[in-house]
């Protein structure tokens, strides 16, 4: 079997995979990055905004990685905005067609191997060490060898191989729902925004008080109008939604979401469709899934046409190339991120990430908790809940970190994903450095705070 060795091998090239990578590269490690698809991305090329990247004050509290890949989308031309949904949150919403050219290029020319359409098959792991991932493409089967090893497979893969332990739903609990995004262009926003204006009943809007601000629904849809963007959120018990629903025109839903990717093609993404199955990491589910979720995207489309104005001259222009999947495995680490913290906004001396999403638990049908972060600020994500325990040289990033489901609900986003990816390709980098091929939990927390403010991490500073 052929054998290739690096320093730092990163699994998964979502969003936290890439920030991994190239935060690992950048520090100096020879760094592979192992995807099992054709594109570099995840959920970053749907449209989906970047949400857990602003909280809900308007502070930023992702930089570093996140903010080279968003320059680089600007240099190009590419729609990136910072905006307020008027719910919750605040996010940066961008172009996934000049994302999809930016994130190789950020990735490249940090200096990383990349392995596509590349699985993992099994990994070579001795007294808590992992020392080599053996995986499987076209060309056959490949042992990858490395120092320390990044597990940002979403599922938690690299470490259900090692034999870490691992957290899952309630017995009688499912998985949050898979979901397919989509877009559609031509979207009159005026329409829609002035449809909105005159129509708060139908929007979800202030369910935080940092964004309510003593603000009636009529004040703050008026704000929507002001911010001239078509982010409009059309709630499942609302009268344009719920009756669409009631008369079967759209499938149960909590929201319909719309948030804007191109000013030049006048479109936007929609977070609608939703399929609850008892185990996503299951291939027979998520084919079953890609069936019901393409079809209640046309399903969507054909509502937003027919019963939404500015909607009438819109057309489908593009779809998820994969299937979103909000929940699976998560791994157990040394310390278990809590709803608590997430919820009273917890700052930590061991932090390395921070988080600022609410809590989102997404449910089949309308059902959804949302629950926002204290006074609209943002929670730090200590270094322990990326330590799997009894590994000694694997670090998580991801939505697969060591979390309750509550506080999983929060960290899961592509902003504190990201987040996680710089922090766990930054440590990854300083432990294979180390002579001694130190454990990753050698390296002192606050050397690896400090490199990663050097390289434009914000890690204080914020509610």
């Amino acid at each position: 079997m052929n054998c290739q060795d690096y320093d730092v091998i990163v699994l998964g090239g979502g969003s936290a995979g890439i920030a991994a990578a190239v935060a690992a590269a950048q520090n100096g490690a020879r760094t592979a990055l192992v995807e099992a698809g054709q594109m570099l991305g995840g959920e970053l090329l749907t449209g989906m905004t970047v949400d857990g990247a602003i909280n809900g004050r308007g502070e930023d509290t992702v930089g570093g990685v996140l903010n080279s890949l968003l320059q680089l989308c600007r240099n190009m031309g590419g729609f990136v905005a910072k905006l307020n949904d008027w719910r919750l949150i605040q996010y940066v919403a961008y172009d996934p067609e000049i994302m999809k050219i930016a994130i190789p290029q950020l990735v490249f020319d940090a200096g990383v191997t990349v392995y596509l359409q590349t699985f993992a098959e099994e990994v070579v792991r001795s007294d808590g060490k992992v020392s080599g991932l053996v995986v499987r493409n076209k060309g056959g089967r490949q042992l990858l060898t490395a120092r320390a090893f990044v597990d940002a497979s979403g599922d938690g893969d690299l470490c259900a191989m090692a034999g870490a332990e691992m957290l899952s739903v309630g017995r009688d609990e499912k998985p949050q729902p898979m979901s397919m995004m989509f877009r559609m262009a031509n979207v009159d926003s005026g329409a829609l925004l002035a449809y909105v204006r005159e129509h708060p009943e139908c929007v979800a809007v202030g369910e935080s008080d940092a964004i309510r601000g003593g603000r009636t629904d009529r004040e703050i849809t008026e704000e929507i109008y002001r911010q001239g963007q078509p982010c409009v959120f059309f709630k499942g018990d609302g009268p344009l939604l719920g009756s669409a629903i009631q008369s079967g025109d759209m499938f149960p839903t909590a929201l319909v979401m719309i948030q804007p990717t191109s000013a030049s093609r006048r479109e936007v993404c929609i977070n609608a469709t939703r399929i609850a199955l008892d185990d996503p990491t299951r291939t027979d589910n998520v084919a079953m899934a890609l069936r019901v979720l393409s079809q209640q995207v046309f399903q969507c489309a054909e509502f937003l046409r027919k019963s939404v104005p500015g909607f009438g001259e819109a057309s489908i222009s593009g779809m998820s190339p994969r299937i979103g999947i909000r929940e699976t495995r998560r791994v157990v680490g040394d310390y278990i991120l809590t709803g608590e913290d997430v919820l009273s906004g917890r700052k930590r001396d061991d932090g390395v990430a921070k988080g600022c999403h609410h809590v989102d638990i997404h449910q089949d049908g309308t059902g959804q908790i949302r629950i926002p972060v204290a006074d609209g600020g943002s929670y730090d994500i200590p270094l322990a809940s990326l330590l799997p325990k009894g590994l000694e040289n694997v670090v998580i990033a991801g939505r697969c970190l060591s979390a309750s489901r509550e506080a999983q609900g929060s960290a899961r986003v592509m902003g504190s994903c990201m987040a996680m990816g710089q922090a766990a390709g930054s440590l990854s980098a300083m432990a294979s450095s180390q002579t001694n091929h130190a454990s990753l939990r050698d390296i002192p927390v606050g050397r690896l705070r400090q490199t990663l403010r050097a390289q434009g991490a914000i890690l204080d500073g914020t509610h």
